[in-house]
């Protein structure tokens, strides 16, 4: 499996730094990555719960008889082993399969440009490029580059859907990047929540040009124009309607839209199938934070860090924003007993609100709703997520960073805004978070207890 997993590796490896436009080797990468996440995850629950167990047994080697810790292993851990060994050579079969059905495509790909030289470090790679989004990006590219049959009037739209912050944003600007987009099209605009408050949309229709003189374009200006509509909120149908009509009046037949929005409300505005974005499996989700979070350093070499670090990634749940905040903080804080911390911190916060909200809290604060995070370095502070909400580049940030207050020493009481993260990556959104330190009320009440009989805390 080991050796299975090395091949998958320098195939993605090199199939990721090669600009392939044939879709059906994408899709090939796309399986064969799939498949090794897959894998990779097994193989790792597999390894490192049996070293947690090896280091249970030594314990209950202190304590009990001999016989009696193998008649304990023997009821506990049989059926896990089972169950593991089962997946495991069932995943191994699935991508030894996918690996032999690729000698072709080996050789067809040495046929296609580098893109980027490969860094020294793999975590260098993932933490500033856009994670496992290949065939996404090639289909959105094939949809503007492919001409218009038989040189219809209509627009051609595409909608891209996808909850909160799965990467409709980061996809679209590592699309608009691409030189063959750049050099397909004359300008390339962006329109965004702002751009449909008040009297915007009729500012819009008179002058869409005069307004973006600050886009993309070249000298050719016969090419059409490419237009990105980034909403967060909704966008109904008059709304639409009106748009693409000032469209239609204002740019060449070739132009093609995008709007990327939450809602699958948006895909009876398309002309084509729309992309649907889902958040990462829990495999890949493991193989990005192991990479990001080890950095330079073989998890193999810190199987008891691997194994802590697997915990907290299932708690983490499916924002990739945060995985990448904690990823970050474990690989500057290479201590088991700060990640351990860690980990038993976010698995007291999960466990509160599953068995009181029956959800993740990330599904709250997904919904700006308030949420009692906590602070792992004072428990008698309460730490509370209000909302969350993300600025351009060119914006001003707060300079205190969310991970500092929750996970570290940092003292700030009261409300305020904290950094969440910013992003190395096109767009180069930055998410600031508006929360709330306080102090817990049950602590507050026992100070004025002791207050009003004489005792003086410090």
């Amino acid at each position: 499996m080991q050796r299975d997993l090395l091949r998958a590796q320098v195939i993605i490896d090199e199939a990721t730094r090669r600009h392939i436009t044939n879709r059906a080797m994408l899709q090939q990468v796309d399986m064969l990555r799939v498949a090794m996440h897959h894998g990779c995850y097994i193989l790792d629950s597999f390894t490192y719960q049996s070293h947690e167990e090896a280091a249970k047994d030594q314990v209950l080697s202190h304590s009990f008889s001999l016989s009696k810790v193998n008649f304990l292993k023997g009821i506990c851990y049989s059926n896990r082993k089972t169950m593991f060994l089962e997946q495991l050579e069932g995943a191994h079969d699935n991508l030894s399969s996918i690996i032999l059905d690729m000698k072709e495509f080996v050789v067809f790909l040495m046929s296609y440009p580098h893109m980027y030289r490969q860094p020294y470090s793999m975590h260098l790679l993932l933490g500033n490029c856009m994670f496992s989004r290949q065939m996404e990006t090639e289909l959105v590219i094939n949809f503007l580059l492919d001409a218009q049959p038989h040189c219809s009037q209509e627009l051609e739209v595409l909608p891209i859907i996808g909850p909160a912050k799965v990467g409709k944003s980061t996809l679209v600007a590592h699309v608009c990047k691409n030189e063959r987009v750049q050099e397909h099209f004359s300008k390339i605009l962006l329109l965004d929540d702002n751009d449909f408050t008040h009297n915007e949309l009729t500012i819009l229709r008179e002058g869409c040009a005069m307004k973006h003189q600050n886009c993309i374009s070249n000298s050719n200006k016969d090419k059409g124009w490419l237009v990105i509509v980034d909403l967060v909120g909704d966008l109904n149908e008059d709304a639409w309607n009106a748009l693409y009509s000032s469209f239609k009046q204002l740019m060449p037949s070739t132009s093609k839209i995008i709007i990327a929005n939450r809602s699958a409300e948006i895909i009876e505005f398309g002309t084509t199938r729309a992309l649907n974005l889902k958040y990462l499996s829990v495999e890949a989700s493991w193989y990005f934070f192991k990479t990001i979070a080890f950095g330079s350093m073989d998890p193999k070499m810190h199987p008891r860090f691997a194994h802590v670090a697997m915990e907290i990634a299932k708690l983490l749940g499916e924002r990739f924003i945060s995985m990448n905040s904690v990823a970050c903080l474990l690989r500057n804080n290479f201590d088991i007993r700060f990640w351990c911390k860690v980990r038993d911190f976010l698995r007291r916060l999960v466990q509160k609100y599953v068995s009181k909200f029956g959800v993740h809290p990330s599904a709250l604060v997904s919904q700006n709703k308030p949420v009692h995070i906590g602070r792992m370095a004072n428990p008698f502070e309460d730490f509370v997520f209000y909302c969350e909400h993300q600025r351009y580049s060119r914006e001003e940030v707060p300079k205190i960073r969310l991970d500092d207050v929750i996970y570290g020493n940092v003292n700030a009481f009261g409300k305020s805004e904290f950094l969440q993260w910013a992003s190395p990556i096109p767009p180069y959104y930055s998410y600031v978070v508006t929360c709330e330190v306080r102090e817990l009320k049950h602590r507050v009440a026992k100070r004025k207890r002791s207050t009003e009989n004489g005792i003086t805390i410090c």
